[in-house]
């Protein structure tokens, strides 16, 4: 039976061809008895004339709906001028008027529906009941109009009932678009996150270990201990790097279950101390004030200071010079968190910080607008006036929206 099913609906032409041969059939039966009686009105000939033609409306009423409607009103015409009495392939008009409102077009919907509405009407003009009163013909019209709208209405609900259906796929089809395309910002904006976070640790922790290797190798001879603490730096600086880089790397891979506290925790505020001490050991002098009250902060503002300052300090050592110092002030606001990173070194020109540094590689200032952009904050930066380089910025403790 499915199979069948699957067949038929394959070819709904063969299964409306097969229902036009039974129509068929049954009208010939019908007219074989009907011409028999006295009272009849109308011939053989023209009723298996019209009977030929309604049930080729019903096998092409899929491929030809307007064609097909226009036929069957013409058979309905044909029948009333011609005195042929309603036959059994009459039915073929309840079929076409179904088929317009569900699938033909407006217009014929809404002539299939004005014909239908005038069908039994005219039929009962024509063709009154002899012993029936005046009140008793308009009845029976109104009883035969009846399955005419009904057509009409169930073909009418299912073309809204598909439009609905289509409507509701297309919904579908478009928020799965939607879905694909915010994934894929997603993706950028991680990609991106990722690159940002590489080029911290890389240009931070690299800057530190070169500085160290070049003292050390100037100290080696004449202040053997002074390079032992400087190697041990440059070991220290390069398992963090090492650490936060797998702690990065490991964010890309798919498909592998890593247990919590694999990787090493984002860096925080108070972290800045730390940060602030490995300058200081590199040979980098800094200022560290914190004013107000410390208090915990939310994760991604706590991220974006320690890369501003990290980032501001990395920038300092690669262009301030041999002699720069830094200062750095963490300032508590009751509505959110305050920076202020200066040096007083012979600095880069401002174009080099907004490309990202000296080989125009990195991201610079733009990381640092994108990472403050992203928690709602503000960022000012420029040379100061006799020297040297600001940085100020301000996070607040909600996103604005």
């Amino acid at each position: 039976m499915q199979r069948l099913y699957d067949f038929l609906r394959r070819h709904p032409t063969w299964f409306d061809g097969f229902w036009a041969v039974v129509l068929f059939g049954l009208t010939c039966v019908s007219l074989t008895n009907i011409n028999r009686a006295p009272d009849h009105h109308g011939s053989l000939p023209v009723g298996l004339a019209v009977s030929v033609v309604l049930s080729l409306v019903v096998a092409l009423r899929r491929r030809m709906p307007e064609t097909m409607l226009l036929v069957a009103v013409a058979m309905g015409l044909a029948q009333l001028i011609l005195d042929e009495e309603p036959l059994v392939a009459d039915f073929a008009l309840l079929v076409i008027i179904y088929t317009v409102a569900a699938d033909g077009a407006r217009w014929a919907s809404r002539a299939g529906l004005i014909g239908g509405l005038c069908a039994g009407t005219l039929a009962q003009i024509r063709w009154p009941a002899a012993e029936a009163n005046p009140l008793g013909n308009v009845a029976v019209a109104l009883f035969q109009t009846v399955p005419f709208a009904l057509a009409w209405v169930l073909g009418d609900s299912l073309r809204t009932r598909r439009a609905y259906l289509a409507q509701l796929e297309e919904r579908a089809a478009r928020l799965e678009k939607e879905r694909e395309a915010q994934s894929k910002v997603a993706v950028a904006a991680e990609r991106a996150r990722i690159a940002r976070e590489l080029h911290d640790v890389v240009a931070h922790n690299v800057s530190v270990m070169v500085v160290q290797a070049d003292g050390a190798a100037y100290v080696l001879d004449t202040a053997p201990d002074q390079a032992k603490k400087a190697l041990e730096t440059i070991s220290g600086t390069g398992r963090q790097a090492l650490a936060e880089m797998r702690r990065l790397l490991g964010v890309l891979r798919t498909g592998e279950h890593t247990e919590a506290g694999e990787y090493v925790p984002q860096p925080d505020v108070e972290q800045i101390d730390e940060l602030v001490e490995q300058c200081r050991s590199s040979g980098l002098p800094v200022d560290f004030k914190v004013e107000g009250t410390p208090r915990p902060l939310p994760s991604g503002v706590e991220l974006t200071a320690y890369r501003i300052v990290q980032e501001a300090l990395t920038n300092t050592r690669k262009h301030g010079g041999p002699n720069a110092g830094a200062s750095v002030r963490l300032v508590y606001f009751d509505d959110g968190l305050g920076l202020l990173v200066e040096d007083d070194g012979k600095g880069a020109p401002h174009e080099l910080y907004e490309e990202g540094g000296a080989d125009g590689r990195g991201h610079g200032l733009i990381g640092m607008r994108e990472r403050v952009g992203m928690v709602g904050g503000t960022l000012d930066a420029g040379p100061r006036p006799g020297g040297g380089f600001r940085i100020s910025a301000l996070l607040p403790l909600k996103p604005a929206h």
